[in-house]
């Protein structure tokens, strides 16, 4: 994993939007419709170059595939799991309760947009032994992310896959919650290898670790604890034998644009993630319900060897941020947990749902791209004067 030993390293979070035609053939295939697979296939490597070209011409260090072959950041995981069945009106896993309960007005309209996602609507339920099934999937990402690298000269890549959790309604074969979580850390461990014996970092996405205290449990302080404890044992118990310098662990709320008042405080989810075994964290740190959080790091000590990625450019607005801003972001974090423990990413990712109206136009995804390179630039210059 690069670090920032002579400046400040660039990465993101991960996805990307995706190209119209892309969607038009990825929205046939959801939905059993014909289509061609090789113009599926070649749309998909195309779309990947150039993700990859434009990361590498806005100077972003550590690139990725902007997952461009996924229908969401964990949907994908219907193609490549077995024990999985759609359930026609099943329930779905209640979220941001509170949140949309508090701005109803706003998130009707809000939610209004997911009538441009393709994301398959039905719920699934376990219903079998989960098994992984995506190989041939999986190492077509793999070559087309490598391919792209070779060809633009990106020294390293790293590829998002989804942490252990509840992919639908739930879970109809497992005797508990532990049983099904730790079946699928499982199942997904093959994907978590696959990606690491590939030469790239592999990156945990995961906003379940948030939403234990997103305010919707009923459950007290000490219970929500041992929970999101446990939960983490389960993840680890995934990522066994994995060197943690191959792992990054990225995690989030959820929400996107929105007033997200019931967000975690980072305070206590930062304890937390500390205990995942990876050697870097990424999380959001620069919308404005997160941006004063860097100073939660004066009280936490950051264990020796590991490294934060704190969003630096955000997921939440269409407004660039000003690279003067962006090197001020960094160095905050970089004069309380030292320069070689930072590298500059983002909030979350672009577009985590392949849809035709992703809250941030894609024009707009590169210039912000411009604008972290260049506030790392100038907080380079600052740190290593």
């Amino acid at each position: 994993m690069k670090r920032s030993q002579e400046r400040i390293v660039t990465t993101h979070v991960g996805s990307l939007a995706r190209p119209k035609p892309l969607l038009e053939l990825m929205r046939a295939r959801l939905n059993g419709q014909p289509y061609d697979e090789q113009a599926f296939d070649a749309a998909v490597r195309e779309a990947v170059r150039e993700a990859v070209r434009r990361q590498v011409e806005c100077g972003v260090d550590v690139v990725a595939d902007g997952e461009q072959s996924k229908p969401g950041f964990f949907a994908y995981v219907r193609d490549r799991l077995a024990g999985f069945e759609p359930m026609e009106g099943g329930p779905e896993r209640p979220r941001a309760v509170k949140e949309k309960a508090a701005f109803p007005e706003y998130y009707a309209e809000y939610f209004k947009r997911d009538t441009q996602s393709i994301m398959p609507r039905t719920p699934l339920v376990c219903t079998g032994p989960i098994r992984y099934i995506g190989q041939k999937a999986l190492q077509t990402d793999i070559d087309n992310l490598k391919a792209a690298m070779r060809e633009f000269g990106a020294e390293e890549g790293f590829m998002p896959a989804s942490a252990p959790r509840t992919y639908g309604a739930g879970n109809a074969f497992y005797k508990n919650e532990d049983e099904f979580v730790e079946a699928l850390g499982e199942a997904l461990r093959e994907e978590y290898l696959a990606i690491v014996d590939a030469g790239l970092v592999l990156q945990i996405d995961d906003p379940v670790l948030t939403e234990f205290y997103s305010g919707d449990s009923p459950a007290d302080d000490e219970q929500l604890r041992k929970d999101a404890e446990r939960y983490i044992e389960l993840l680890n118990h995934a990522l066994r034998g994995i060197p943690e310098d191959s792992i990054r662990f990225h995690t989030c709320y959820g929400i996107n644009e929105g007033p997200r008042i019931f967000d975690a405080d980072m305070a206590v989810i930062a304890r937390l993630m500390l205990k995942i075994n990876a050697a870097a964290y990424s999380f959001e740190a620069a919308n404005p319900r997160h941006d004063h959080e860097w100073r939660i790091w004066e009280d936490i000590k950051l264990p020796e060897g590991k490294v934060l990625i704190p969003g630096v450019i955000t997921h939440t607005t269409n407004i660039v941020e000003h690279p003067g801003l962006v090197a001020q972001r960094i160095v905050n974090y970089a004069r309380v947990v030292g320069r070689e423990n930072v590298i500059a990413g983002a909030d979350c990712g672009f577009s985590s749902q392949a849809t035709y109206a992703p809250d941030i136009h894609p024009t707009v995804v590169w210039p912000k791209f411009q604008a972290l390179s260049e506030g790392a630039r100038l907080a380079s210059a600052e740190l290593w004067p």
